[in-house]
């Protein structure tokens, strides 16, 4: 079923472009301001937002995420508070894909479809579940296909080819490939296992769904890498949240929307691959 998510695709597909998917973690610092920071973002040119739902105990997130995440605790961030941010966002941006990224436990605690059938109803276009094992991953997706949201499945460089064939068979939306061995948090570099792993998913993908790199990318350099590699999109997370860190204020969104600006510059893909 079309969401938004595969239309932003094929329309940047139709363009020769690549998606700058950006993570923002919700209610940090403060809920007024992550609504501001994904303002700033689409505005530099971020295609699809991820939005993080925080979570206490955390299994694939850097201490970048995690310390953004256990702040947004602190303050009172609940679920159904991420949803609204959601549901804000979706008034202003309606044609923005938007994307939950959380944990199982979030959804199975408050009931799998309940709360499936309230994120779509705030605006949220699909999941994305680190924790979430393919193969038990039956009446998620199931949930998921009746309520007509995408579910990203994760992969990583030593995913067996076995494997890798059900996570693109269950993916929809895109294929997350995690770039790394390990967390989320920026990078100087990649090893040429990155490359690789690039390369060998997104043969295995063949054109079924798109391949999104994530973990470590933070500047133009490592976005370009990846879309010469062969990805069909980049995701930054921990660089975003080291930025609202950092800064504040008028000063942090503009940083942030040039940030974006100069990432999204690089997701060009070459005439020449």
């Amino acid at each position: 079923m079309p969401n938004r998510i595969t239309e932003k695709f094929g329309e940047l597909a139709g363009r020769d472009k690549c998606a700058l998917i950006c993570y923002v973690v919700a209610g940090y610092p403060d809920i007024k301001t992550s609504e501001q920071v994904i303002d700033a973002l689409v505005k530099g040119g971020a295609d699809i937002i991820e939005i993080g739902i925080p979570f206490s105990d955390p299994i694939a997130d850097g201490p970048t995420i995690q310390a953004a995440s256990n702040s947004a605790l602190k303050r009172g961030i609940t679920p159904e508070k991420a949803l609204q941010l959601a549901k804000s966002v979706r008034k202003k941006h309606p044609e923005l894909p938007l994307l939950a990224m959380t944990y199982s436990n979030i959804l199975v605690h408050a009931g799998m479809e309940k709360f499936m059938s309230r994120a779509k109803s705030c605006g949220i276009d699909g999941f994305i579940l680190p924790d979430m094992p393919v193969e038990e991953a039956e009446s998620y997706s199931a949930a998921a296909s009746k309520l007509g949201l995408a579910t990203v499945f994760l992969a990583s460089p030593n995913t067996s080819e076995v494997r890798l064939k059900k996570i693109v068979d269950s993916t929809s939306g895109f294929l997350y490939l995690v770039s790394v061995f390990g967390i989320t948090g920026a990078r100087k570099s990649f090893e040429d296992y990155t490359l690789n792993a690039v390369k060998s998913v997104k043969q295995a993908a063949s054109g079924r769904v798109p391949v999104a790199v994530g973990f470590g990318i933070s500047t133009p350099a490592h976005a370009k890498f990846m879309i010469e590699a062969g990805a069909d999109a980049v995701i930054v997370g921990s660089a975003i949240i080291d930025m609202i860190a950092k800064s504040s204020g008028k000063k942090m969104l503009a940083g942030l929307q040039e940030f974006a600006r100069s990432m999204k510059k690089a997701c060009k893909k070459s005439r020449t691959r």
